[in-house]
């Protein structure tokens, strides 16, 4: 069973909002698309279910061409963020009604409804209405729903948004169990960086609807291709900084050096753009090779046992993540620490060309 995109893409209105893409998603895979709000990934998935035909491309389901086939045609579930459940329905009911719509015997609506419920742990709740439900049990209602007609294919669009901390926390542990226990493709919508490395599986970064990689989701993690993967996959956004590599010397902004270690050795003299991770900034000297910054504190943001300190640096805005309750004071002049086994270089195109030597150890 596979999902196959050739060199599909969208425009509506003149304005593009999927550029040729091609994917492929094996059966039996968790696969995530990471990016921020309009970057393109409800586009994706509404061109994957059949709702909106490609203006150029094919879509291929198990190698059949399958891009003119019409959604309630194809084998696909999708759940939206807005959960939707029928709230005059019991929740047996509200999970039986795509198995009555395609007219299946009433033994196997009950054993199939019952087997679904079961493994969304709904079991207890059969009798009740949605309204009686907590949050996550209704959205759990609405992917039972989803998941109860066998759909190879199964799209979730940013599907725990709505619900508060600690509902999101318990379905995301659930979401990878029902997923291996269904067997189907699964591809799941986020803006979450946290939310793509707890899911695994395979990640698409998207930009601008654009899918700039694609890769089990540790390794697009820990290698982006380029400085937007980099930006998409890090939250807060990745940091950047003019870089100049002369000689067995870097040379961060105007004033900070370091030597270059054995994985730099051969790279190409020249300038370049350092990138890294908000908690790869540090208030003190974190290694005998950490290169000292200075920078203007902006705003300070105290989450309870962390701190997010907002930084100018010349025209570069930094985000920092410090442990601790730290009591800055805004407009404040600050040194902070970067351990260049933490940086990543990229060229003046944006393209990777040296990976932070802590990720390709990990």
């Amino acid at each position: 069973m596979t999902l196959e995109l050739q060199g599909m893409s969208r425009q509506v209105g003149g304005r593009i909002h999927i550029h040729p893409t091609s994917l492929t998603l094996q059966k039996g895979t968790m696969n995530v698309l990471l990016g921020p709000t309009l970057s393109g990934k409800t586009s994706l998935m509404r061109l994957m279910a059949g709702l909106d035909r490609p203006d150029a491309g094919r879509i291929l389901w198990n190698g059949q061409d399958v891009t003119g086939q019409r959604v309630q045609d194809r084998g696909v579930a999708m759940v939206y963020q807005q959960f939707i459940n029928y709230p005059g329905l019991t929740v047996y009911e509200n999970i039986a009604s795509p198995l009555r719509i395609l007219g299946r015997p009433k033994a196997e609506i009950d054993r199939q409804v019952q087997e679904t419920a079961a493994m969304l742990r709904l079991t207890p709740m059969l009798g009740r209405k949605p309204l009686e439900l907590s949050g996550g049990q209704q959205q759990r209602c609405a992917l039972a729903r989803a998941l109860v007609k066998g759909a190879g294919l199964v799209l979730l669009d940013e599907p725990l948004a709505n619900l508060d901390y600690k509902l999101r926390e318990e379905l995301r542990v659930e979401i990878p169990r029902i997923f291996e226990a269904s067997g189907a493709i699964f591809v799941y919508a986020t803006t979450e960086p946290e939310e793509a490395l707890l899911l695994g599986g395979h990640t698409a970064t998207m930009w601008e609807g654009r899918v700039t990689q694609f890769g089990p989701t540790p390794q697009v993690y820990r290698q982006p291709v380029d400085a937007t993967t980099a930006r998409v996959f890090s939250d807060p956004p990745m940091n950047f900084l003019p870089v100049v590599k002369q000689g067995n010397r870097l040379t961060f902004g105007e004033t900070a050096h370091a030597p270059v270690d054995g994985g730099l050795a051969t790279l190409p003299d020249g300038n370049y753009m350092a990138g890294f991770r908000a908690d790869h900034l540090f208030l003190r000297r974190h290694s005998a090779s950490s290169v000292g910054l200075t920078a203007r504190l902006a705003v300070s943001e105290i989450t309870g046992s962390e701190t997010f300190l907002h930084l100018d640096n010349g025209s570069d805005r930094w985000v920092g993540l410090v442990e601790g309750v730290q009591n800055l004071e805004p407009g404040t002049d600050l040194q902070v620490w970067l351990d260049p086994a933490h940086v990543y270089l990229f060229d003046t195109e944006g393209r990777l060309a040296a990976p932070a030597a802590y990720a390709k150890a990990a």
